[in-house]
């Protein structure tokens, strides 16, 4: 799908990737951006710097657990801009721990990172498949299609949302529907800051994370040396990459193209792949 006279949605849109993929959508030749975030000041200054810069842009504040929020950002943006082309369901949060993670905390980051997705198809889908055309592309992680070290609710509900994109994917890909999901490693970006916001305690540490093993996610601290193995990109770089796979209509978007290696491997051989992030776990002082 090309980018040009397309109308654009983008949650989690105040910050990191999100941001950047507001601004990268703007230069491609978008009709209009909306800009959506539970940051409704954020959102307001990314929209204003894509007005500023002659581009045409709104703010639409969301919290995109509750499924009222969703449905009127849908419906706020086709009063304002017209039918929603594409929708960058994006917003995510991390917390750490494993199962012991406290049920409020689960539910949280299962509302953000997985039903929020749930709640964009439900608002978008009448309208697209109506149309016999539209885009969603959803943001999970290399942790989705592999694992994140140190946090289980990040990892099961990255996991879910690959898995969800398939079946959208394949249920509606011959009706109108175009489906991506975006799986980076590490990337430099606020998404630890914005999760203890959310959650009003830890995210996961600013430790080392293991992307040098394909298993971390993105917003993993820069710092990691891990992480460095296979680079920590720009929010920029990666919007770049975003935009180039929608006009190509790829599935699958990875940023860091080592996580289809990876994700080979552990197919390949499950049991030497869990031995081998045992490993790195220990390596790096897990639990």
């Amino acid at each position: 799908m090309e980018i040009a006279n397309r109308v654009a949605v983008v949650t989690g849109g105040a910050s990191g990737i999100g941001r950047s993929i507001c601004l990268a959508l703007a230069e491609a030749g978008a009709a209009g951006v909306v800009v959506s975030d539970i940051d409704a000041a954020g959102a307001a200054k990314v929209a204003a710097q894509i007005e500023a810069a002659g581009h045409h842009a709104l703010a639409i504040p969301a919290d995109v657990s509750r499924e009222a929020d969703v449905q009127a950002l849908v419906t706020g943006t086709e009063d304002a801009l017209g039918p929603v082309d594409l929708f960058f369901s994006n917003a995510g949060i991390i917390v750490a721990g494993g199962v012991e993670v406290p049920d409020d905390a689960w539910s949280r980051i299962w509302a953000i990172n997985v039903q929020s997705h749930v709640y964009a198809a439900r608002a978008l889908l009448p309208g697209m498949l109506g149309r016999g055309q539209g885009y969603l592309v959803i943001t999970a992680s290399a942790a989705g299609l592999l694992t994140q070290l140190g946090s289980a609710p990040y990892a099961v509900t990255k996991h879910a949302a690959v898995a969800l994109a398939e079946w959208l994917s394949i249920t509606y890909g011959e009706r109108g529907l175009s489906v991506s999901v975006l799986c980076p490693q590490a990337v430099t970006s606020n998404l630890m800051a914005t999760s203890r916001r959310e959650l009003g305690q830890d995210a996961v540490p600013a430790g080392p994370g293991p992307a040098g093993a394909g298993a971390t996610g993105a917003g993993v601290s820069s710092g990691s040396a891990q992480a460095a193995v296979d680079g920590v990109l720009e929010p920029d770089q990666v919007a770049a990459v975003v935009l180039e796979a929608v006009r190509d209509e790829h599935f699958l978007i990875l940023p860091h193209p080592d996580v289809a290696t990876y994700e080979r491997r552990r197919a390949d051989d499950r049991e030497r792949w869990l031995r081998g992030m045992r490993r790195l776990q220990a390596r790096l002082g897990g639990s």
